[in-house]
């Protein structure tokens, strides 16, 4: 049987850290299945998202486009109406595009409205989806305060849980996110919690339940074609997991923490308010990362051992030989290293993710259990799948670009030399301690191999680290006149990608091309003396005896 790509299994685990598999070097936590599909594929060791924060990173990886360009910069910042997605670029080539878990994305709901657009037609679905076709949709954030549920919609994970006889009206954090103390719920959203196993059959927790609607879907498609975005919720906060995960780590078993002193003197405005939120001065704690990062890694453990189960059920059905598989994640977690939590900046363990790729064609057979070193970006993802599934990727809205040529091993001139990430802060309590308006509260990000360059407007200064001496980013360079000249190359590349080509959605440049002097052929002559400037057929239509004479009267 000839193997080739024809349907792509894009899983995404929310919040995995890039360093946190055992094939990236984690010397204590086994992920044989990840590895196992590196081993099958490649694996991209310098991947950088386009925003360290769930929604806006999704919105890219779901656009192929730049937060810049689509706009969408923070979580519940809607993706507008009208905006290209992968659901577009893919059925115009045949290939349906399916949503199973999360996506993290408010609709354009007055968008919609001003369109005419129903949420209830094909159209207004897709529109209010991504841009997929939902065949489970489960955001996995079922909180619930004084003033209600943070996410408004009906959660298919509730109901199941529900059905299943778990006594609650949330059912989410009651059980699948709480563990029991001294016969009361406690919550996994307190962190003191952490080491206790989740209050749920390990079967009927997260993980396994998407999965399982992930093997349901597949058994459901026919002959054609499809991508399946498959978004699991875990290993994102609430840091809880059920047996035998709870303790199959210890604090013994946890990487050192990447962090001195130093950084916390005089550090940059921005860098210091998130050091210093909630979140941050959580993890300055022994006793936090000690319960957290265990649990965290059983969390992964547990990922490790679904995505098994779905390799198992590919190989019986023969699907290994025609479905791309694509492990990522939408940015990583801090877990208390450079003293902060969970996402946001743009330190590794934040920004950068993991990249694993298996691509079934025999094409790519020489490249099987390599690394790729270059600089990628999450919205490479989306041109990728565009031409796997024989598509042109339209480069004048898709601002990635495909990972094809290294997947197959074919030398690539005129690779990327920076990469680029954006965090959009306004909506924050620290952009209101720092006194900004909402169009100062942005960052840039400029990375190439040797250099780590971030950009803060509203009159703050630079940061700066050494990659290549300085691996851990500690000590920041930004405010060092030695360091100049590397400065000032990193806002010329940044002025350079601000001036990119991004807007002209609707004509390609080949449009564009083909169209020049076409006015002409269509009658519009204009420059001309006596008609001997250009083809004669183009006068064809104005040449004649006069009917009429009616300047005579």
């Amino acid at each position: 049987m000839t193997r080739k790509t024809k349907n792509i299994l894009f899983i995404m685990y929310d919040q995995l850290r890039f360093d946190y598999l055992s094939c990236a070097g984690h010397p204590h936590l086994e992920t044989p299945n990840f590895d196992r599909v590196a081993a099958k594929g490649v694996r991209f060791t310098r991947v950088y998202v386009q925003s360290p924060i769930c929604g806006a990173s999704r919105m890219s990886f779901y656009t192929g486009r730049y937060c810049h360009s689509h706009g969408a910069q923070w979580n519940g910042f809607p993706l507008r109406v009208g905006e290209h997605t992968l659901g577009d670029h893919l059925r115009n080539i045949g290939m349906s595009c399916h949503l199973i878990g999360k996506t993290h994305m408010k609709a354009d709901v007055a968008g919609m409205e001003r369109l005419g657009l129903s949420p209830d037609s094909q159209i207004g679905a897709r529109q209010s989806e991504c841009g997929f076709d939902a065949y489970i949709r489960d955001d996995g954030l079922w909180a619930e305060g004084p003033e209600g549920f943070y996410d408004q919609k009906r959660s298919p994970y509730n109901e199941y849980l529900k059905q299943k006889g778990y006594p609650s009206e949330n059912p989410w954090h009651d059980f699948a996110n709480s563990g029991v103390k001294d016969d009361d719920v406690a919550s996994g959203f307190l962190m003191m919690h952490a080491d206790k196993p989740a209050n749920i059959k390990e079967e009927d927790s997260e993980t396994p339940w998407l999965t399982s609607r992930t093997i349901d879907f597949i058994e459901e498609q026919g002959a054609d074609p499809w991508l399946a975005h498959v978004s699991y919720i875990k290993p994102h906060w609430p840091y809880i997991v059920p047996k035998p995960y709870h303790n199959m780590y210890g604090p013994n078993q946890m990487l050192p923490v990447v962090r001195n002193d130093a950084e916390r003197v005089d550090p940059h405005p921005v860098f210091g308010q998130y050091q210093n939120n909630a979140i941050g001065s959580a993890f300055h704690k022994r006793e936090v990362r000690d319960a957290v990062i265990p649990a965290y890694m059983g969390l992964i453990k547990q990922c490790d051992d679904q995505l098994g189960r779905l390799l198992a059920y590919l190989e019986e059905t023969g699907r290994m030989d025609d479905t791309m598989i694509v492990l990522t994640s939408d940015h990583g977690d801090y877990l208390g290293d450079h003293w902060m939590g969970e996402k946001d900046l743009f330190h590794e363990p934040s920004v950068k993710i993991p990249l694993i790729v298996y691509d079934p064609s025999e094409a790519a057979d020489a490249t099987r259990g390599t690394t790729c070193d270059e600089l990628v970006e999450a919205i490479d993802c989306a041109a990728t799948f565009i031409e796997a599934a024989g598509g042109e990727v339209p480069q004048h809205i898709v601002e990635g670009r495909s990972l094809l040529p290294f997947l197959h091993g074919q030398e690539v001139d005129d690779w990327r030399e920076y990469a680029i990430s954006e965090y959009d802060f306004s909506s924050t309590i620290m952009a209101k301690n720092l006194g900004l308006v909402p169009k100062d509260s942005r960052l840039f990000m400029v990375a190439d191999k040797r250099w780590k360059f971030m950009h803060a407007e509203g009159g703050f200064r630079p940061m700066l680290f050494d990659l290549e001496n300085d691996p851990n980013e500690l000590t920041d360079l930004g405010t060092d006149p030695a360091y100049s000249d590397t400065i000032d190359l990193m806002y010329e590349r940044l002025a350079k990608w601000a001036r990119r080509m991004s807007q002209r959605v609707t004509k390609s440049d080949q449009d564009i091309i083909q169209s020049r002097g076409a006015s002409r052929r269509k009658g519009i002559l204009l420059g001309l003396y006596d008609g001997t400037e250009i083809d004669e057929l183009a006068l064809s239509r104005y040449h004649g005896r006069a009917e009429v004479d009616y300047t005579k009267n």
